[in-house]
């Protein structure tokens, strides 16, 4: 059974792998803008899992043609914060105004997984969940924010931040799972994965011999 992440994200590369799986990667190149308008006032719960989800299904016909017996899994996270749902900023100057507001508040990150199980090629089983991880945020300085957001780095990441690179400087704490902050919850992976009749541990690499 090949474990498939559909996402280009180093961040959630790196954690799987650190967690003993080395996943076969497929982009989506899902519109999340494009999801996200087609849904009816979605709750900030409905908004993730959907976006998951429809990273899940456009990368399904790839994987089922190059490992036709997989579990697909896609995530989505978004910040909650002073009753805005935000993803990733994508300009400088969206950086900026995201961590003047965000500074010395308190957000809540929501991640939504999807996993697709594929035997045969063909879909069997499949699952999606959500979770919500309270972000307690520093209050840079603005010297620190410029710097910051010069680096390239919150410009891509959902909330415009990170905990796993520079801007775990500006994070004061969190309430709920580290990893679903970086990208993809291990515990919610784990269980997704028990739904469609995988255990992870099936999926970890052979120790080194």
């Amino acid at each position: 059974m090949q474990f498939v992440l559909a996402s280009q994200s180093p961040a959630r590369l790196a954690t799987l792998r650190a967690a003993g799986v080395d996943p076969a990667v497929f982009v989506s190149g899902v519109d999340e803008d494009a999801v996200a308008a087609s849904l009816v006032d979605p709750s900030p719960s409905e908004l993730v899992s959907a976006l998951a989800t429809a990273k899940a299904e456009a990368v399904l016909d790839q994987v089922a043609a190059a490992h036709p017996d997989a579990v697909v899994v896609a995530c989505d996270s978004m910040l909650s914060i002073h009753g805005q749902m935000v993803g990733k900023p994508g300009s400088p100057e969206a950086a900026r105004e995201r961590w003047a507001a965000m500074a010395g508040a308190t957000g809540e990150l929501l991640t939504g997984h999807a996993v697709v199980r594929l035997d045969g090629g063909t879909r069997s089983k499949e699952a999606s969940g959500w979770e919500s991880t309270t972000v307690r945020f520093g209050t840079p300085s603005q010297h620190e924010i410029d710097a910051y957001v010069a680096s390239g780095e919150p410009l891509h990441v959902a909330g415009g931040f990170t905990i796993d690179g520079l801007g775990g400087w500006f994070v004061e704490g969190l309430d709920g799972g580290h990893t679903s902050v970086i990208g993809i919850s291990l515990p919610l992976t784990r269980r997704l994965l028990g739904e469609v009749g995988v255990s992870v541990v099936d999926l970890w690499r052979p120790p080194a011999s």
